[in-house]
């Protein structure tokens, strides 16, 4: 069951990402990104996995080290849980990350290769995002959400 719900937690977070990089301007697509309750899916597989490693998992998060957190990280349930989690932290970066780009009026053909990069490699693609922020610091550019699917208004 621990290798299934490993292989199943990006599958979860799939479609929220496909709605950012591929129906940037849908308002549907606006509406989902600005709900933190997309995690949900994610925090229960977090949860089931977590309950099971629960008394390692506490001791690795009141006393951090690097050879308790290997501890951790060795059992399946463990790894499984904290895989869990980045996905779910992931998402909730990339949705910010897609409000601000919206916010601030850059291409969905800009947003959408670095939702890829945040998908794969988070910190490089927030730290992305925040470089190309503090560029346009003071030129926001509202753009107004579509309410069809991509290329079509209305």
């Amino acid at each position: 069951m621990t290798g299934t719900l490993f292989e199943v937690t990006f599958y979860l977070a799939a479609p929220f990402w496909l709605l950012m990089i591929f129906a940037p301007g849908w308002s549907v697509t606006t509406r989902i990104a600005s709900s933190p309750l997309t995690v949900l899916p994610l925090l229960a597989v977090y949860t089931v996995l977590a309950v099971q490693v629960f008394p390692e998992l506490w001791t690795a998060v009141s006393s951090p080290d690097i050879d308790t957190f290997r501890e951790l990280t060795a059992l399946a349930e463990g790894a499984g849980a904290l895989w869990a989690q980045v996905i779910a932290w992931d998402l909730l970066i990339g949705q910010w990350m897609f409000l601000q780009a919206r916010k601030l009026g850059f291409s969905p053909w800009l947003m959408g290769p670095l939702l890829v990069l945040t998908i794969l490699l988070s910190p490089f693609g927030l730290l992305v995002l925040l470089a190309l922020r503090a560029t346009r610091r003071g030129t926001e550019r509202p753009v107004e959400p579509r309410t069809g699917p991509v290329g079509t208004r209305g």
